[in-house]
Formats: structure tokens, C-alpha cells, sequence
């Protein structure tokens, strides 16, 4: 099985020779009945049937094109925020993918630490999850996290979220490329943002902004960074980024877009001495743990990091003698900050 990064450079075309070649064709193959199907069933939602459900609130949908991590979390905070510093009471919506039974995921366990006053409520069925919210939390407004292809609760607000990495995801619907639906399906987004923007040059994120008008014109436009904010332990306690500059770092992640992870290492000035990835939403085990704290005790690695999604799932300060570091990210809006804002005001709550 493929990890993410061996996916990532067959799909992109990065990884060359035959081998390559011949998966790419494969997936090919198999990208023809999933994009009929995912054509198919966007076809049915775009005649009503099944039937759009509506829930008594405004429902504000964050979500994507592409597969792995374009920086959902991020900007559910920032949206959740927004509206709680506004008097708004917000709850947030998702499926739970990757959750144990009655437990709750790791995207979940992180918006918990980061934001204890709003309720998130996890539920395949993000219809029965928005009643919930409403009913057990008297709130007036729902954020569905992950929302864009999850078409039967309607929504008042569809923000679409583009990685610089990979805005079209290779040209190619999954498994060929890293598309979860034909790019035309941007046409539905009230908003799009380039998220980790500052990853780009000005004329490449222009032409992107440039390509995206022609799919959704009416759309508003913003970009994003995802900029380290500070350096956070399982105790809640803080280091400032820059101890990362010149050290030697033991890094290890289970996230959608490891890379994104590592190149922040990297810029911050880390000198990375050892790397591991583990599959998205990866749940750490006993073994896991060990095999970290032997791997590493061999690198005379000054810091352990990983990242706030994965640290929620470890619930310890230390790998073996070495203290573990979770690097937080906050959004940063570049650019398109008041277009953002001004589609947020449209909204009008009950009550």
C-alpha cells in the first residue's frame, strides 16, 4: 500500500520511469467509473433528489476539492472565532471520520482543546448532527467541518479551500490524481481560499485566482498562510517558535499533507534527524510509541515534534528521555480578508 508522499509523486507525475508510468495508467482506469459516479450523484443533489434538508440556522460549510490536509482546521477556527467574539453561538458539525466507537477524532479532539466553548457534535449523518446541535445546544449557527461534497444539509455559506501544493489536485479525480470531484464542481462556493498562499509566488497564486474566476465567478476570493504560532506539550505548557532554529529535530506526523508539515520545520530553521510518517488520522498505539522512543533515543535529537492533530492522540509529554513538542497553526488571512468577512455578515440568525 501506498504512503501518502509515494501517492502524491506517482499522481503528480514527479516519480518517473516505468514502474510509475504503469500506475499512473492503472489509476487511470480507475478514475473513469469514479468520476461517473461522483458526476452521477452531484447530478441527482443539482435536481433535488434526494431533497436538500434545511435545519432552522445558518449553516457556514468548510471544505475541499482535493484529498489529504488544504488546512480545514485552521480556518474552522478562525470562522468559529469570528462568530463567538460576535455573540453568535456556533457549533460545529462533522462526520468523525476516524473516530473510535463513542470516541471522538482527532480533528475533533484538537478543536475541543482549542476552542472549550464551542459544542462539536460528530455524526455520519451531518443532517441528524446539525438537529443535535440545535436541539442540545440552543445554537444559531451550524460549521460543517469537511462539508463541500456532503450535499444533503443545505447550507447558506460554501467556503471552498484550495492548498497551494496542489490547488487542482494534479488535474485527476481520485485515485489518477487527488481531485474528490471533477474541478468544475467549484461553481457551488460562495467562497474560495488559497490556503498556505504565502508558499507561492505572486504570479503563480494570480493565475490560480485567475483560473478559479472562470469556475466560479461569482465567488468571493482570500488567501491564507498557515503560520506557527508557538511550540505546545501535552500539559499545556509553551515554547516559543524559534527554539526550533538550529537545533537538531526528531519529527514525526499522521496527517493528510505530511510535506506541508516538514517544510514548515524546515523554514523555522530546524535540522531534521529523523522523520517518520504515519497514515492520516493514524491512532497511536503502546508499540507506536516504543518504536518512536527507540528510533529517536539513536539521533541525538535535541527536539520531539509532531503536530497538534497528532499530539491530542498522545497523551504524554515525553518520548522515551525526550520532552514531545506539538507545533500550533494559526490561519493568517493575506489576502481577500474583507470579502471573507463582509459573505459572514450576510448571514442573519434567529432569535
Amino acid at each position: 500500500m501506498l504512503d501518502a508522499n509515494s501517492f502524491r509523486e506517482i499522481v503528480s507525475g514527479r516519480r518517473r520511469g516505468a514502474g510509475a508510468a504503469l500506475a499512473r495508467s492503472v489509476l487511470r482506469l480507475a478514475e473513469v467509473p469514479y468520476t461517473a459516479a461522483v458526476n452521477w450523484r452531484n447530478r441527482r443533489f443539482d435536481q433535488a433528489h434526494p431533497p436538500v434538508e434545511r435545519v432552522g440556522v445558518p449553516v457556514v460549510s468548510v471544505g475541499n476539492l482535493t484529498l489529504g490536509g488544504t488546512g480545514k482546521t485552521p480556518m474552522v477556527k478562525w470562522i468559529a472565532r469570528w462568530f463567538t467574539e460576535r455573540g453568535v453561538r456556533v457549533a460545529i458539525v462533522s462526520r468523525g471520520y476516524g473516530a473510535t466507537a463513542g470516541g471522538k477524532n482527532d480533528e475533533a479532539l484538537e478543536l475541543e482543546q482549542s476552542l472549550p466553548e464551542v459544542p462539536h457534535v460528530q455524526n455520519p449523518d451531518r443532517v441528524a448532527g446539525a438537529l443535535a446541535a440545535i436541539d442540545q445546544f440552543d445554537c444559531q449557527l451550524i460549521l460543517l467541518d469537511d462539508g463541500f461534497q456532503h450535499r444533503r444539509l443545505a447550507r447558506d455559506l460554501d467556503i471552498a479551500l484550495l492548498d497551494a501544493s496542489a490547488p487542482f489536485g494534479f488535474e485527476h479525480v481520485f485515485p489518477r490524481g487527488m481531485l474528490r470531484e471533477p474541478i468544475a464542481g467549484l461553481e457551488r462556493a460562495n467562497v474560495v481560499c488559497l490556503t498556505r498562499a504565502d508558499q507561492l509566488a505572486a504570479p503563480d497564486r494570480d493565475m490560480i485566482r485567475r483560473r478559479v474566476a472562470k469556475l466560479a465567478p461569482m465567488a468571493a476570493w482570500c488567501e491564507a498562510a498557515h503560520a506557527p504560532s508557538e511550540l505546545r506539550n501535552a500539559r499545556g505548557q509553551t515554547r516559543p517558535i524559534a527554539a526550533i532554529a538550529g537545533r537538531r529535530v526528531a519529527a514525526f506526523c499522521g496527517i493528510g499533507n505530511p510535506t506541508a508539515f516538514r517544510r514548515t520545520l524546515d523554514e523555522l530553521g530546524g535540522e531534521i534527524a529523523f522523520w517518520r510518517e504515519f497514515p492520516d488520522h493514524h491512532a497511536y498505539s503502546a508499540s507506536d510509541r516504543a518504536e518512536l522512543a527507540a528510533a529517536i533515543g539513536g539521533t541525538s535529537s535535541e527536539l520531539v515534534l509532531t503536530t497538534h492533530k497528532d499530539l491530542v492522540k498522545l497523551p504524554v509529554d515525553t518520548l522515551g528521555d525526550h520532552p514531545l513538542w506539538a507545533l500550533a497553526i494559526k490561519m493568517q488571512l493575506l489576502a481577500g480578508g474583507p470579502a471573507l468577512e463582509q459573505a459572514l455578515r450576510t448571514l442573519t440568525f434567529p432569535g
